[in-house]
Order: structure tokens, then sequence, then C-alpha cells
């Protein structure tokens, strides 16, 4: 059985019923993780060893795992830092910022490949134009050099752990007010005006990145749809000009930035017209239930084969992870960065 494009959450601690037959569907190729579904390694263990079996080939076990205020699993992992702390470290010493983004890339992939997790949706990529709270300190930096400097260093990180990067959210979400959770954002800015939004995009695609997701922004001068609907935005832009052939992610389609294309059917089926490979729906299983019984067919045969790619290779055992000399010295640097004294900090 093949990848389906649609990824899915699962509702609890185990699967129930309903899970496995959802997860069993032809149209499901990926599972995300939350908060809700973790209480200690050991049940999360078993969790993914659950999902794993249900699919031959296995479905995409995913979760937003990114540190700071963005990271799901807390109790018995490392928790990472805000990537603007390795921005701000990066700005005290540019060698020191980017082996820290390393060492935050490596730790974050190895424990969560250490259980069988393939993907985590990291790095963040969004520019700090210090206007978008559901950004914020999730931003690198403002100098969007530096933003592709330490992301590529995050990138080569995950890598080295058996773990692919997504970079998000394309084209931009750092310049918005509005939280696409629970709004529909409006960039005014022309394509022109938006080559420092992009540039770490272009610098990490020729870097071998893996897979992007894009963004529930509006960019009103350049389409009328949010940039995961828009084929300007997925087909001229990011397939076209920037050359991606990698997997385009949408972000949930049940936050309110994807509200203005329709209900949920009218969403999956207008986000797979414009070029992306995976449909990211959760926290909604009315919506889920919806696509699986009226999405027809399963998918684009090379979203398959991009999919599959994103699974991850074998890693460290959790035991061996933590013995380790490069587990012990990435957890160090972290915890240092952690507790330093911040008065560096503002701006």
């Amino acid at each position: 059985m093949t990848l389906g494009p649609l990824m899915i959450d699962v509702q609890g601690k185990v699967l129930n019923a309903e899970d496995r037959e959802l997860l069993a569907h032809p149209l499901v190729g990926g599972v995300i993780l939350f908060t809700r579904n973790f209480e200690s390694i050991e049940q999360l263990t078993q969790l993914v060893d659950e999902i794993r079996a249900v699919r031959t080939p296995p479905l995409l076990v995913t979760v937003d795992h990114e540190g700071g205020r963005v990271q799901r699993f807390r109790k018995g992992f490392t928790v990472l830092p805000a990537m603007r702390l390795i921005g701000r470290e990066y700005d005290l010493d540019a060698a020191t910022g980017k082996q820290l983004a390393r060492q935050c890339g490596w730790l974050m992939a190895a424990e969560l490949r250490s259980i069988g997790i393939d993907m985590s949706f990291a790095p963040c990529v969004d520019l700090d134009y210090g206007v978008s709270g559901v950004i914020g300190d999730r931003a690198f930096h403002r100098d969007p050099r530096i933003v592709a400097e330490l992301a590529i260093s995050f990138m080569g990180g995950m890598r080295d752990a058996g773990m692919t990067a997504t970079a998000k959210h394309f084209p931009g979400h750092g310049a918005v007010v509005p939280d696409s959770h629970v709004a529909m954002p409006v960039d005014r800015r022309p394509l022109a005006d938006m080559d420092e939004d992009i540039y770490p995009y272009e610098r990490l695609i020729a870097n071998g990145l893996a897979s992007v997701m894009a963004a529930h922004v509006v960019f009103s001068d350049v389409d009328g749809m949010p940039a995961g609907f828009s084929r300007r935005w997925m087909q001229q832009e990011l397939r076209g000009r920037l050359r991606f052939d990698g997997a385009i992610f949408t972000d949930d389609l049940s936050m309110a930035g994807a509200s203005i294309v329709g209900d949920m059917l009218e969403r999956a089926k207008a986000a797979l017209e414009a070029g992306c490979d995976v449909l990211s729906l959760c926290n909604n299983r009315q919506g889920v239930l919806q696509v699986i019984d009226s999405l027809r067919g399963s998918g684009d045969p090379l979203s398959q084969v991009r999919m599959a790619r994103l699974h991850g290779k074998p890693g460290w055992t959790r035991e061996s992870l933590y013995a380790s000399a490069d587990w012990q010295a990435c957890e160090s640097a972290i915890k240092g960065c952690m507790e330093r004294p911040n008065l560096h900090l503002d701006s």
C-alpha cells in the first residue's frame, strides 16, 4: 500500500478503533502527534510502534518539536531553547551560534528518532520582524543571511541524526500581525519586496532541503489565495523559480487561515491542485471523515516518492543515546545557553 496525501492526528495516548480504521485508509500517509498523545517515554514509544505497525510501508510519524514554546514532549526530553536565543548567541559569536544551532538540531532529532518518530517540523525560518506574536521568538533572527546560516546548521544536525528538515512557513509568516490559527493574515507587500523572506529557502534548497510547509497567509499583491492553496506560489515560485523538488506540506487545514478556501473537502482539493503533496488535517475529526469519505484518488505518484524519502534513518537506542559523548556535549551546551544570564538578550 502506498502513502496517501493526508496527515491526521490520533485522539489519545493509545490508538482506539476509529484511529486504527482511519490510519489504515489508503488516503492517509502520515500522523502528527501532540502533547495530548504524550505521557511518558515508554508510553510514547509504544504508541509510535502501534502506528508504524498499522501499514506497510509504515506511516510517517511526525511532530512539531522546534524548541521554545513549540515543543510537544518535555518530560524525559531535553528542553530546547527558542530559536531567537540561538540567534542572539550568533550575534555574540558567529561560530558559537552556528555550532549551537547544529547541536540543537542534532539532539532534537536524535531524541525523537530514538523512539521511532520520523520528522519534526523544523526549523522555522520566518524572519523576526517583531510584529508577529505567533512567530516571535520562534524566529532565529531578523537578518535573512543569519537565518539561513543558522537554519543550514540546524538542518545539518538533524541530518546527522537521521532526520530530514522542514522549513516553514513559506514564503514567510513573520511580517503579519494576525495569527493564522485564529485569523486570516494578509501581507500586502509586492513580490519584489519579499526577497529577504525567500532568501533562507534559496539557501536551504541549495543544501538539500527535503520539505517545506506553506503558510496560511494571503499575499494579496501576488495571489488572492493563501500561499498553500496558490499555484502561483507552489508551482511558479517554489517549484519553478526556486527549483524545489522536495515535499510540500500544508499547514493545518483546520486553521482559520484556511477558511477562505471553503469547507474541509474544498481545502483539501485546492491544496492538491495547487501542488501540495501532504495535507495536514488535525484537531477536527469530522473534517478528516469528510475528506476521507469524499476525496478521490490516492495522490500523485511523485508525491508518494517525495513522502517515502522523509522516513527517518536508523538512529540511536534511547540507552545508547544518553550514554554517548555526543548527547552529553549537546545537552550541556543547550543547558548552558538556557541558563546563561539574559542581560544580553535585550535589543
